[in-house]
């Protein structure tokens, strides 16, 4: 006899089962990419203009586009010159690659000014584009949208020029103008932030770098800028970092993924000196606390296992809380240490988890999901386990 044992699930708090809905219901506008239709039909995702494979981040310049779509399995950016208004929609350009047919860590070739490797963030704002060349340990600057498939990238920072590749340009330590593993990057208030993830670290030029190379102004995540240790070489606390991953600023607040140690860390107003610590967390009780999930199996309003992404939609932060596979919106106005999210979507109640909630993916399902972005009212989400992206709009 064969036994069948559904999902351990707890039982909610009625708080949990009456939280209000983040995105429309019925899930995303347009979906692109995926690795099955709405019928639940297997899709390719062998490179090609409307295939995604673990996408890891997105976002659109402006309502009307372009969009631009960091293909990180397959090592490309992907560009929609107009906002896609239908499912699968093919992408216009490509950068990374010779075709929308080819795929590889640069393109099978040297390190250039137009390949990538594992490319995992962007962003966009006042016509300049930057992308955060992982595996390259690199920030791509590009001033002015590309028009043209594999535009040369105009600046490079972590590296001193388009040829070099190496972690922290192969020194054994961290120094102003190095990266290790830069998973995030975000245009900002003028200010250009880099999350320097694999040297615990986050990087600010005060202004977008017009010159190959040049060091970053603040540290933030470390005492200076030759450290990287976990959590600056200390205990979980109000000032290092684990795994740092996103970056997003609503209302005086500069807001940071702290993914490693399972919180998202904020601070009133930009800092001025290295290692600044943080005025607040989300999702731990308080600044020495990091388990996932607060120590607990099922996820709650107040704890996050993994949390990837941020965005700002309206008066609310949104956090990917990507090992629960879900998203979870916190007030603003109300944002203080542990406070709880008021907001939700992807699971029935802050009590669920699981990815696309243990069965196949739907336009309101999640796995995994990376990185977000806000444009107007629409979110543009990187669901990176269904290997898609979804233009999601917000609830009324």
């Amino acid at each position: 006899m064969q036994i069948t044992l559904a999902p351990f699930r707890v039982r909610p708090s009625p708080a949990e089962a009456n939280a209000d809905g983040l995105l429309a219901t019925g899930g995303a506008r347009v979906v692109l990419g995926g690795d099955a239709d709405e019928d639940g039909l297997a899709r390719s995702i062998v490179p090609g203009p409307s295939t995604l494979f673990g996408p890891r981040g997105a976002c659109l310049a402006g309502a009307s586009g372009p969009l631009f779509v960091c293909d990180t399995g397959h090592h490309r950016l992907l560009i929609w010159s107009r906002t896609p208004r239908s499912d699968h929609a093919p992408a216009d350009l490509v950068i990374g690659q010779p075709d929308f047919s080819r795929e590889g860590r640069n393109a099978k070739g040297e390190v250039g000014s137009t390949t990538l490797n594992m490319p995992t963030g962007v962003c966009a704002a006042d016509g300049v584009l930057a992308v955060a060349d992982a595996w390259n340990h690199r920030v791509l600057i590009w001033r002015g949208y590309p028009e043209t498939s594999n535009r040369p990238a105009d600046v490079v920072l972590g590296q001193a020029d388009f040829g070099g590749g190496l972690a922290n340009r192969g020194l054994s330590q961290a120094r102003a103008d190095t990266l290790n593993w830069c998973y995030g990057v975000a245009i900002v208030e003028g200010r250009l932030v880099v999350a320097d993830t694999g040297n615990r670290r986050v990087l600010v030029w005060h202004g977008v770098p017009r010159s190959n190379g040049e060091p970053a102004d603040l540290v933030l995540g470390q005492a200076d800028f030759t450290t990287r240790d976990d959590n600056g070489g200390a205990a979980t606390g109000d000032a290092g970092m684990r795994w740092p991953h996103a970056i997003a600023v609503a209302d005086g607040l500069i807001l940071i993924s702290d993914a490693g140690n399972n919180r998202i860390m904020g601070w009133r107003g930009w800092p001025n000196a290295n290692g600044a610590p943080c005025d607040l967390v989300l999702g731990q009780a308080d600044v020495a606390a990091n388990d996932h999930n607060r120590a607990a199996y099922a996820p709650s309003a107040v704890a996050m296992n993994m949390p990837y992404g941020l965005g700002v939609l309206g008066e609310r932060l949104i956090v990917a809380d990507t090992a629960n596979s879900r998203l979870v919106g916190y007030d603003l106005a109300t944002l203080a240490t542990g406070a709880a999210a008021t907001r939700l979507a992807a699971q029935p109640t802050f009590a669920d988890k699981g990815d696309n909630r243990w069965k196949p993916a739907t336009r309101d399902s999640l796995c995994w999901p990376f990185a977000m972005m806000a444009c107007g009212e629409t979110l543009v989400i990187s669901d990176t386990g269904n290997n898609r992206v979804l233009l999601w709009d917000a609830a009324p």
